[in-house]
């Protein structure tokens, strides 16, 4: 049987197939649009699924939806009513597009679909999509789920149990009360960019001090045992107005909200690590209520909030679990890959066998291209390429130019589903290196300094380096761990705060090391990254450290690379060194027309200054 899931119309669009229970293909619509966070129809996600499949339209059996139009709806005009007059603007900006587009959800979809479907459409529920993405892929014949993130329909988290191919809900918090939306008006008041920029709200909470977390349980919010809380509304604004705060927030933390591009101070870094802080309060409650509510030994999350990874970490190391799943695509697009297998064991009734390791294929859901099919490109726009026959004569010239310290764009096997580069559109580094986090940041993805790093260790490798079991297994970089003390180089108090942290040099591996001694861990194994694994295995080899640095292969403002077209351009309008696309390596040095790029220049001409 042939089931499509699709997310589309908020955020993230999505596409999913699933093929008799098996995950086929999954990609998001931002990745061939180059439009981030794209959220139309995802045709062209669709269009991918189906050829990987062998299939066509005609050929679906069921086409899942990942939540429900009209409970969504019902929540916004109860909301819209609760508050008149003061969110009638909220109400006028917002009810165009509904009466258009959203509330006419199968009419959208059959014309996003060309009209070539003749089936029926399905319908799950925002947080079921969450719940089923978390556990049936998971290794778990049994785990507790937890999914947080802004809101679904009405809620905006819940607890369930997953036994065999069986999803049991059991408990919900519901809007306006929301960790997700609590975190993102934070992301607002601070400065940036409300669903796409938490993670830069969470990279800049090791540079403050929690100073009003005391305030903030006070003030905002209510905190019982469990983790249910209830929000005073007065203080946040997205019930009735298009912004995420209110006035009266302004005057709890002395001044209105940062502006976007203008200076960080040590207000904001003083109210990202206080609300990190809360968050993981929080998470930590819920977590302990859902094993004791659910006696679970496993635990699998999903939503939003599970990419909050120094919370995850948290959970890992501090709650009740034995271990933990966490789906990798945690955002709306992963509900477009709950959706399906929701529909395929919980409402068709059909059994699960759960794999050992998971049964997510290392995220590697998304399109390949042969070495033909780069070739070809390649020729036609006059590269100067070296091509290996042995990969490993491949694996060793990538890794030499690894431990010589260049910057090395790699992109290989199926692209990532989520929003972490795992390896396959990734950007590789040494580790080592002093000056690897700035010459990145500045040089190559041209975004803030502060913004850390992830490191890829070896999995058997993982818990020299790390506060972690021997050889855990954190496949998908959701995981932060403190780096360990054998690691750690001892840092002349000088005074320093804030982003003059930076220069402190902290650990061996100081280019993935945060200014807290933490690291956004990727543990690499043959059964996920085969080739990935064979790389850092040879840079070991060459250097003695299993570790480098693997940070998503794109720009600022621009998706993850997904196509060898997508893979140059980036290449040639960076400073990186090195691009390998499968078995071609093109050397910076070598092209005709390459040339330092204006850093100033790129940020003007793309607005990002």
């Amino acid at each position: 049987m042939n089931i499509l899931g699709l997310s589309a119309y908020y955020h993230d669009s999505a596409a999913c197939l699933v093929q008799d229970g098996r995950i086929v293909a999954a990609a998001q619509e931002e990745r061939f649009t180059r439009k981030k966070h794209d959220h139309r129809f995802p045709t062209n996600a669709v269009d991918f699924c189906l050829a990987q499949g062998g299939i066509g339209i005609g050929d679906l059996d069921l086409v899942t939806f990942y939540d429900k139009p009209l409970l969504k709806f019902d929540r916004l005009l109860e909301t819209y009513i609760a508050h008149a007059p003061s969110g009638f603007k909220l109400f006028l900006m917002g009810m165009p597009l509904w009466l258009r587009e959203k509330l006419h959800t199968p009419r959208e979809l059959d014309r996003g679909l060309r009209g070539q479907y003749k089936g029926r459409f399905v319908f799950t529920e925002h947080h079921e999509s969450h719940a089923a993405s978390a556990f049936y892929p998971s290794p778990f014949e049994e785990a507790a789920i937890l999914t947080l993130d802004g809101v679904g329909e009405w809620a905006t988290g819940s607890i369930a149990l997953g036994r065999g191919h069986r999803i049991e809900m059991r408990k919900e918090l519901r809007f306006p009360h929301s960790l997700g939306l609590l975190y993102s008006a934070f992301t607002y008041f601070t400065g940036f960019k409300v669903n796409s920029g938490e993670y830069k709200l969470m990279g800049l909470a090791p540079y403050g001090e929690p100073i009003y977390k005391d305030l903030m349980l006070e003030k905002l919010l209510d905190l019982k045992a469990d983790g249910s809380f209830r929000m005073d509304m007065s203080y946040f604004g997205y019930c009735d107005s298009d912004v995420m705060t209110s006035r009266k927030m302004d005057d709890l933390f002395g001044g209105p909200p940062r502006r976007a591009e203008t200076a960080i101070t040590q207000r904001e870094m003083d109210i990202a690590a206080s609300i990190q802080a809360v968050t993981e309060e929080i998470v930590l409650r819920i977590a302990r209520y859902a094993h004791e509510l659910t006696g679970a030994r496993n635990l699998t999350m999903a939503g939003g909030v599970a990419l909050n990874c120094v919370a995850n970490g948290r959970v890992l190391r501090e709650g009740p679990f034995e271990q933990v799943w966490i789906q990798p695509a945690a955002g709306d697009a992963g509900g477009a890959l709950g959706a399906a297998l929701f529909t395929w064991h919980e409402l068709l009734d059909e059994p699960r066998s759960p794999q050992r390791h998971d049964a997510q294929y290392g995220s590697l859901l998304g399109p390949s291209f042969t070495n033909d099919e780069i070739r070809a490109y390649l020729d036609s726009v006059d590269a100067v390429y070296r091509f290996h026959e042995n990969e490993d004569d491949l694996i060793d010239h990538v890794a030499e130019l690894i431990a010589s310290e260049q910057v090395v764009g790699h992109f290989s096997d199926r692209a990532e589903f989520g929003p972490r580069a795992l390896g396959s559109r990734s950007i590789l580094g040494d580790a080592r290196s002093r000056k690897m986090q700035a010459t990145m940041n500045l040089k190559i993805k041209f975004r803030e300094s502060f913004r850390p790093f992830a490191p890829a260790v070896l999995r058997e490798d993982v818990d020299d380096y790390f506060e972690m079991r021997p050889s855990e297994n954190s496949p998908y970089m959701l995981l932060v761990a403190p780096v360990r003390d054998s690691k750690r180089l001892p840092v002349v108090e000088d005074g320093a705060k804030g982003l003059d942290k930076l220069k402190q040099i902290r650990s061996s591996v100081p280019a993935i090391t945060h200014v807290d001694y933490s690291a956004r861990v990727q543990t690499i194994d043959l059964h996920h990254h085969p080739r990935f694994y064979k790389i850092i295995e040879r840079f070991k080899r060459k250097t003695g450290s299993p570790v480098v640095i693997n940070t998503s292969f794109n720009v600022r403002g621009e998706p993850i690379v997904n196509s060898p077209e997508d893979a140059f351009r980036c290449f040639m309008h960076t400073n990186m060194d090195a691009l390998v696309l499968e078995n071609f390596v093109i050397l910076k040095q070598d092209q005709p027309n390459a040339k330092e790029i204006d850093i100033e220049a790129y940020l003007k001409e793309f607005a990002l200054d």
